[in-house]
């Protein structure tokens, strides 16, 4: 046990966590450490092992862009890389860079707590050790706590359990097994085509139908990995003037403008295409309730298309939310995996779970005999994550009370009563609206700089006002109800996955590119809405 005095502690080694590292160690020359709960790097995908378990952005996208000798020397395999390959990638930087120096390892935070009189943070950890740090930043992810349902009877549940977000490393042998999977949003839709292929028999228990479009994915050419190396700059820059972060631009094309059969051919050729890319064939889909019907119309026609029994079908197609008013799911075979004689599909909206027995699930209308359950249900996504770390700002006010009533966070950046305490894409940015690694890089930069100017302009604290944060909170809702994504009643970007948590729409909406210049103005304005001292 020991007081470790530092400049800055980092908590998290993914994506944020590393590059934060790098750059406050190697830009302004700070002693930094971070501390990760994981014996490796990775973050979020050193957890997230689940069978099927890939990234939705393109690999040429999901990466770095800080520097081009990386992004020269490290090759993707695949159009979406899985996550170990994305765990081998992370783990390159590491090495590249040399950051584990820079990591402890095993380590979890336990209580982080603001000293006014000495601006300092303390941060304990369960190694019994204090790190005293001036500033403190959590780059702890946005989908890092796993949110595994209280239903009544998982105690006396003689099988195994598993929730897709802590996935044991060894892996899960299905085979022989019945299991069932409760979830039908992005991770179960990645799950269930390879738990079908190799379980005696699954049963899938939705309770709310989601639209997913077809991955596509395949191997890299030769050719395209030479394109991405030849065309650096021109990627990176498409990523960061863009409304999602991705390596592609959302055309300029209305679903109203289009006759019929226009519509239909971009709509197939679209399709083809798969992956996001669907989605950036038009850019009214998420601002146009009748252009997004018909958009829905189509990928409901293309999942009826994929199913064999009529039933099945309809329950698949019942959706309540217009399309992408969630994040939309990309899929391989998932629909198809309903044709299997040994996939059951148990519609939860009509019938319930009521309790997990010692055998199985119990729901309203039958009992279903179970060796394995698989939690697909998410995660207790943005806020939990952060305010976990058990943090007390000025005169020891709780993280969890100062947000008693939803997340206050200035740009996703500080929160007031915070000082010197930074979220890298925290609520109130892009974030999980985007390409993470962009909304990271943004951040982390952003940041970097605000601390390098604080230190050649002789300021020694810096927190967002009340003022600004609540202008900013409107400016987001304003933001979020310019789209359709507030009409999906059910989502985890409204916080409505988790019983009991305040329902406020989290991310930002209006852009990566908007914000990214609001972030450039505000610097420029000699940060307005902090204040320093």
């Amino acid at each position: 046990m020991s007081v470790v005095k530092v400049d800055a502690l980092i908590v998290g080694a993914g994506f944020s966590g590393m590059y934060q590292l790098l750059c406050l160690r190697d830009k302004l020359k700070l002693n930094a450490v971070v501390i990760e709960r994981a014996a490796e790097v990775g973050g979020t995908w050193y957890w997230n092992r689940y069978p099927g378990a890939r990234c939705d952005s393109e690999s040429h996208a999901y990466q770095y862009y800080f520097s081009k000798e990386l992004a020269n020397e490290w090759q993707w395999t695949e159009r979406f890389p899985d996550h170990a390959e994305i765990r081998r990638y992370l783990s390159y930087v590491a090495d590249k860079f040399d950051l584990r120096s820079g990591i402890r390892f095993n380590t979890e935070v336990t209580a982080a707590r603001y000293d006014e009189a000495a601006n300092l943070w303390r941060i304990q950890t369960d190694t019994g050790d204090t790190y005293e740090a001036k500033y403190f930043i959590t780059a702890v992810g946005c989908l890092s706590t796993a949110n595994v349902p209280a239903i009544k009877g998982l105690e006396s549940f003689d099988g195994k359990w598993y929730h897709t977000g802590q996935w044991p490393h060894e892996g899960v042998d299905f085979s022989g097994k019945r299991v069932g999977v409760i979830g039908t949003g992005s991770t179960g839709i990645q799950a269930i085509p390879v738990i079908a292929e190799s379980s005696k028999h699954l049963t899938v228990f939705q309770r709310t139908p989601n639209y997913s479009i077809p991955a596509r994915n395949a191997p890299l050419t030769e050719d395209f990995k030479q394109y991405v190396h030849e065309h650096y700059e021109e990627i990176r820059d498409i990523t960061r003037t863009n409304t999602n972060g991705q390596a592609f631009h959302i055309q300029n094309r209305s679903v109203l403008a289009l006759s019929p059969e226009e519509l239909s051919a971009v709509l197939e050729s679209a399709w083809e295409k798969g992956g996001f890319q669907f989605r950036a064939a038009f850019n009214d889909v998420l601002s146009n309730k009748q252009a997004n019907d018909k958009i829905a119309e189509f990928i409901v026609h293309k999942i009826r298309q994929k199913i064999k029994d009529p039933a099945v079908a309809a329950l698949l197609t019942d959706i309540d939310h217009p399309f992408a008013a969630k994040r939309p799911p990309i899929d391989t075979n998932y629909f198809e995996t309903y044709n299997r004689d040994n996939v059951t599909l148990v519609d939860l909206r009509n019938n319930p779970i009521e309790q997990i027995t010692q055998h199985g699930i119990q729901t309203a209308d039958a009992v279903y005999e179970l060796d394995i359950i698989v939690f697909a249900t998410g995660y207790d996504a943005m806020t939990r994550p952060i305010t976990k770390l058990n943090i007390e700002g000025s005169q020891g006010l709780p993280l969890t009370q100062a947000w008693h009533a939803g997340p206050r966070n200035y740009l996703g950046l500080q929160v007031p009563g915070f000082p010197n305490m930074f979220t890298i894409t925290g609520p109130g940015s892009p974030s999980v609206l985007t390409n993470m690694p962009v909304a990271i890089e943004q951040h982390v930069e952003w940041i970097t700089q605000c601390i390098a100017d604080m230190q050649s302009q002789g300021f020694e604290k810096i927190e967002a006002t009340e003022q600004a944060t609540a202008s900013w909170l409107e400016h987001v809702n304003v933001a979020a109800n310019k789209t359709l994504l507030p009409m999906a009643k059910h989502s985890w970007y409204l916080g409505a996955n988790v019983p009991g948590k305040p329902q406020v729409f989290m991310p930002y909406a209006g852009g990566m590119a908007h914000y990214r210049r609001e972030c450039e103005e505000i610097v420029k304005d000699s940060y307005a809405g902090f204040a320093r001292s």
